[in-house]
Parts: structure tokens; C-alpha cells; sequence
């Protein structure tokens, strides 16, 4: 069988989701596979993260220029964590065949410090299985590495068991430094795994990467195993990734990840915020909400504590719509980021309560103006109220069985900031 048919066998074996955008050379693996069309990359893997959070794995199927759209939540979910397994499945072009460049994508792998794997002839099935269990095992999106060299190739048609673990969110009582700390740790871990992993064989030189000819074979490209340092000849496609990567080391240790007690504080909403109601609501009804960046992050710390997870600008929107239906984001992060998958659920009618806090400004950077998003929600027949409405955000904050948009309307207070509570 041919690379690509085996791949996409793979990806119907091990993942219960999967989304597409195409571009050459994956199009015909999004075919194969029945992957869901999606309207960007960021959009496709802020579903994933949805469907992580849901406990489905997922493969999200892009080009390599793909993967500079969902660069954003795919460096913030390492941070926040996942559950179950994600696999980014990046079709590097090489040659620049049919793509305006001939980007290589294992160096996402050293910038977002993610497991990277660019399976042989031999290792189809077992490629993609590993890097799920690599993104439950490290909590943080595993990426996969295609070349035409190998989808194009006839290869060997091995399937191996799935083997669903769990990954990890990060903890409610770190902070941010607590968060980055916890996520380097388990990075360091992670050389350990590429050293001992069985994808890779060692038999003398020439090594070759992925589908590269060589008689020694690596596999786990990112972190690479520490006996690559001693192979003089490395042949590969695309950059000279590998060869340039020999002898990387790991991270040192780190302390434990800070917590809020550590710090000996907690920020939250400020003290006249008229969002306050809306939050009392939401935590009245115990929704969980996934909160985006800005103000509604803060949604996560006390006394609400109902954020379950933040993947950054404009993400809360699709990652809300495939786990907890309700969705918390600022007007400047619906339109910096959020628009497009907000147009990408109501196409789907897929069941999401977005509610906008529209406060006119860009509150944690200098409250800097903000264009209305109400001209550009027409689509979406959006309730409009005031922030003090009690009673309409009463009728309105509900869990809904379709795509449904609350812009709640409020003015930050002058010269107010967020409350610093001590513990």
C-alpha cells in the first residue's frame, strides 16, 4: 500500500476526530480520512483542543504553511495542557513542488518544545499511534511529519494497538510562571523518551530521517536521541534539521511550578466591573466556560473558578464549541482572532452559547479603543443587553442546543484595575 493510504488508516484507527484544511501534499489524506473541512488552521486545531478537553483524540491535517496560522494555541496548549491525544499532522513540501515555500515544520518542534515524528516505510501505524501516546504522555499537541517521499512510497501495512492515556491540564492554583515551569519539566522528560524509543534503530552510518535513505533510522526527530550526536552523515529532507540538532540537550531542572500561595496573591475582576453580574450568573448555574485571553481569563482564578481552560486569542470560541458549549471572550478577541471560527460554528450549527464582553476597549494593555463587533455579527442575530440586565442575562445564559451569541454591553470604570486579593 502507499504511504498516504496507510497514514490515513492510521488516523481512523487512533484518533476519533479529524479536521482538514488542504493544501498540497495532504489533500488527498484529508480525503482519504472523511477529515472535517474547517474554515482556517487555527480554527481546526482550536476544535482539537475542544475534543481533547471532551476526551476524544484528534488529527488535525494542514500543509506546513498551516501551521504558521494555528502557531498561537498550538504554543499556548503547551503550557495549559490537554487531555486526551492530538496529533498535528504536517505536510512539508520540500521541493516546493506546489507551495509558495519550502517550509520545514520540525522547527515548530524546537520553538514550542513538542514531541516531533517523521515516520519511515516501516513505522506508518506505529508513527502516528506514538505521537498521540506522546501528546497524552507530555500533554501538549504531538506533531507528525510527511513528506511526498514517504505518502508517495509503498510501505508496510503493520497496524498496532491503540492505547488511550490521559494527559494533564495545568493546575487552577499556579500561575502563569507555575504553568511555563510544570511544561519545561515535562519537556525535560521528554529526551528520555526520544533516547529510549523503539521507532528509532541504530546500525551505523549513513542515518536516515523519516523516509531518507540510511542505514541507521531516525524517527523521533524532535527531541532527537542522544546517540544521533555520534552520526556523522545524516541524510534527510528538507533543512538540515537533524544534523544541525546533534547533542541537544535537555532543559536543567526546574523548581516546583509556582502556585498563587507561592506568590501570595490572586488577581480578579475589578471591583466596580459591571461584568460582575454576568459572573455571578455563570457561577450561580456552575457553567463551565472556556475563557479566552483578556479579561475573561480572569474567570479562572477566585472567586469564580469557572474557566476550564484558556488556549489563548480568539480560541475560546471553537474550543467552547467541541467541550463545554460556552464560550467567555473580549471584543477585541473576538475580532483579532475569534470571528472566523464563530462564522465556522454557525455554518455547522453546532451547539455554543459566545458570549462577548464588549467593554469598548482592550482592558489589560492600556484600554485602547475597539471597534464595535455588533456591525459584524449580523450573521449571527446576536442578543444585545447592558451589563446591569439581570433579567435578560438570566434568560440568556443557558447552555443552548444551537449556536447562539450574547453581547453583553458594559463600560470599564476610570481608573479602575484588576483586584489583587492576597491569600
Amino acid at each position: 500500500m502507499k504511504g498516504v493510504e496507510a497514514i490515513a488508516e492510521a488516523i481512523c484507527l487512533y484518533t476519533d476526530r479529524q479536521y482538514t484544511v488542504p493544501g498540497f501534499p495532504v489533500t488527498g489524506l484529508g480525503e482519504l480520512t472523511k477529515a472535517e473541512m474547517v474554515i482556517n488552521e487555527k480554527t481546526a486545531l482550536e476544535y482539537a483542543l475542544g475534543d481533547s478537553l471532551s476526551k476524544k483524540r484528534a488529527a488535525v491535517i494542514i500543509k506546513n504553511v498551516g501551521i504558521n496560522a494555528c502557531a498561537d494555541p498550538l504554543l499556548q496548549a503547551v503550557a495549559q495542557g490537554l487531555v486526551s491525544g492530538i496529533v498535528l499532522v504536517a505536510g512539508d513540501d520540500p521541493d516546493a513542488r506546489a507551495s509558495q515555500t519550502a517550509q520545514d515544520s520540525r522547527y515548530y518542534g524546537e520553538l514550542a518544545e513538542l514531541p516531533v515524528i517523521e515516520p519511515d516505510t516501516t513505522s506508518c501505524y506505529t508513527g502516528v499511534e506514538t505521537a498521540l501516546e506522546a501528546s497524552e504522555k507530555f500533554s501538549r499537541v504531538a506533531l507528525l511529519r510527511l513528506t511526498p517521499q514517504l505518502l508517495d512510497a509503498q510501505v508496510d501495512n503493520n497496524p498496532v494497538p491503540r492505547k488511550d492515556g490521559k494527559g494533564r491540564l495545568s493546575e487552577r492554583t499556579w500561575t502563569m510562571n507555575g504553568r511555563v515551569t510544570a511544561a519545561e519539566e515535562l519537556y525535560r522528560t521528554m529526551f528520555s523518551w526520544s533516547n529510549t524509543s523503539l521507532l528509532n534503530t541504530w546500525a551505523g552510518e549513513p542515518a536516515g530521517a523519516g523516509a531518507a535513505k540510511g542505514r541507521t533510522r531516525i524517527i523521533t526527530v524532535h527531541p532527537l536521541p542522544e546517540q544521533a550526536a555520534a552520526i556523522r552523515t545524516v541524510h534527510e529532507y528538507g533543512r538540515t534539521f537533524v544534523r544541525d540538532h546533534r547533542g541537544l540537550q535537555p532543559p536543567v531542572p526546574q523548581k516546583r511550578p509556582q502556585s498563587g500561595e507561592d506568590r501570595g496573591y490572586y488577581r480578579t475582576f475589578c471591583r466596580e466591573c459591571p461584568f460582575r453580574t454576568m459572573m455571578g450568573i455563570l457561577q450561580e448555574r456552575d457553567l463551565k466556560v472556556i475563557c479566552d485571553a483578556g479579561c475573561s481569563v480572569l474567570s479562572m482564578t477566585p472567586p469564580y473558578e469557572l474557566g476550564l481552560a484558556s488556549y489563548g486569542m480568539g480560541a475560546s470560541i471553537a474550543v467552547a464549541a467541541r467541550s463545554t458549549r460556552v464560550a467567555l471572550i473580549g471584543d477585541y478577541a473576538l475580532l483579532h482572532s475569534g470571528l472566523n471560527a464563530l462564522i465556522d460554528v454557525y455554518e455547522k450549527e453546532l451547539p455554543l452559547l459566545g458570549i462577548v464582553m464588549k467593554n469598548n476597549c482592550t482592558a489589560m494593555t492600556g484600554m485602547q479603543p475597539v471597534y464595535d463587533p455588533v456591525r459584524y455579527l449580523s450573521f449571527a442575530e446576536p442578543v444585545v443587553c447592558r451589563a446591569d440586565d439581570e433579567r435578560t442575562l438570566r434568560g440568556e445564559i443557558v447552555v443552548p442546543d444551537r449556536p447562539r451569541t450574547l453581547v453583553v454591553e458594559g463600560i470599564c470604570p476610570e481608573g479602575c484595575s484588576h483586584e489583587t486579593v492576597e491569600y
